[in-house]
């Protein structure tokens, strides 16, 4: 028996833009190994691995060099997939366990899905000494920079510098953390843009990353006043979401589409293959 793999470019409605996900579903839990190679082989920013757990799936993230805490555009993609093959109902919310919880994807009448995530708003400023590294780093100097014990968030003057950055990713490696989220005011009809680097976990630029706007939410709500709002990831591909601040939790919003869909021929499958 072969397994099916699918690839949806997630926080897009047009192919070839957005971010890609591979997703992997199968009947219940597979060989670590065999997932850390298959990420991979996929080579995309995530990996999505997937298994029903009574009503609700479990659900993991792979880059093509660590396993992450919380994935916005995999967790996006994976709800996507089961809602076109079937094993949902459009109207029934995606339940899925995670090292972050349990996370729940909700599809609206315009086909927007609405992810409903843990908030992570910065813990802590950083040190005058981190921010010149920083700023060399990027070759631009922050406006503010501060942690949330997870990703550094730098804000830079506007959206031009924030778009012609061509940063030094060896020396952002050197920082530590899983990623660098830089951001400014946008003036091309968003709240606010961003990018996000993360060589440290084998991707130096992500195309559109979820989980970054659950510090970025925070960040730009207490900034402007105002919980709901429009953002824009200005990648290569780029990708918008929208962003609803609600205490605690960060409701992130965006479109998808379905891709390719493929053949892991037996050979390739894991030790303990169960496919869905």
């Amino acid at each position: 028996m072969n397994l099916a793999i699918t690839q949806v470019d997630a926080f897009t409605p047009t192919p070839f833009q957005g971010n890609p996900a591979a997703i992997c579903l199968t009947d219940g839990p597979v060989d670590e190994t065999w997932m850390k190679h298959l990420a991979r082989e996929m080579n995309l920013s995530e990996t999505a691995f997937l298994y029903p757990v009574g009503e609700q799936f479990s659900l993991r993230w792979l880059t093509p060099a660590i396993e992450v805490d919380l994935c916005g555009h995999a967790t996006l993609a994976a709800a996507h997939t089961l809602w076109e093959s079937g094993r949902l109902d459009p109207n029934q919310a995606a339940l899925f366990r995670t090292r972050s919880g349990l996370l729940t994807a909700t599809r609206g009448s315009d086909g927007w899905i609405t992810l409903d995530f843990p908030a992570q708003p910065a813990k802590s400023s950083l040190e005058s000494s981190v921010i010149e590294m920083l700023d060399q780093a990027l070759g631009a100097n922050a406006i503010s920079a501060s942690s949330n014990g997870v990703d550094l968030l730098v804000e830079l003057e506007s959206e031009t510098v924030l778009r012609q950055l061509a940063p030094d990713f060896t020396a952002l490696k050197r920082l530590g953390g899983r990623g660098v989220i830089v951001t400014a005011r946008s003036d091309s009809g968003f709240d606010f843009v961003s990018r996000f680097f993360a060589p440290a976990a084998g991707i130096d630029e992500d195309p559109v990353t979820g989980s970054a706007h659950c510090f970025l939410g925070p960040f730009w709500a207490e900034k402007l006043g105002r919980n709901e709002l429009l953002a824009y990831q200005a990648s290569e591909r780029g990708g918008v979401v929208r962003v609803s601040v609600k205490g605690n939790r960060v409701q992130l919003a965006g479109q998808a589409v379905t891709v390719l869909h493929a053949t892991l021929v037996v050979a390739a499958g894991p030790p303990n293959l169960r496919v869905s």
